[in-house]
């Protein structure tokens, strides 16, 4: 089932503060950067971001999920998590900040195959 529009939009106005968000509709289902880096993907409904060690320690549950057939695990977001529109904008922040840094440095970000 693909992302309906309103999720898009539910989502989008909960963070709407954070002016370098933007979305790109990618196959069917759409991608979440931040100031221009690939933070999360929305598919099926479901928000699904990219795991690093200090977005890992804001978690209120830790879920891993797929975004897509043949992904690498990511955290999976619940639905009333985005409710706290403080919280979600944090975490967003938080993951595009350490991704920037772990790029720069050529560091990966957490591996949630491997324990």
């Amino acid at each position: 089932m693909p992302t309906s529009k309103n999720t898009i939009t539910y989502l989008t106005d909960q963070i709407a503060s954070l002016h370098a968000v933007s979305t790109k509709r990618m196959f069917g289902e759409y991608c979440l950067y931040f100031d221009g880096v690939p933070i999360a993907f929305i598919c099926s409904d479901q928000l699904f971001i990219k795991p690093t060690k200090t977005n890992k320690q804001l978690l209120i549950k830790e879920l891993i999920g797929f975004p897509y057939p043949g992904a690498k695990p990511y955290f999976l977001i619940p639905a009333d998590q985005w409710e706290d529109a403080e919280w979600l904008k944090e975490l967003i922040t938080t993951t595009a900040k350490e991704l920037r840094y772990s790029k720069k440095q050529g560091l990966n970000v957490v591996n949630l195959t491997s324990k």
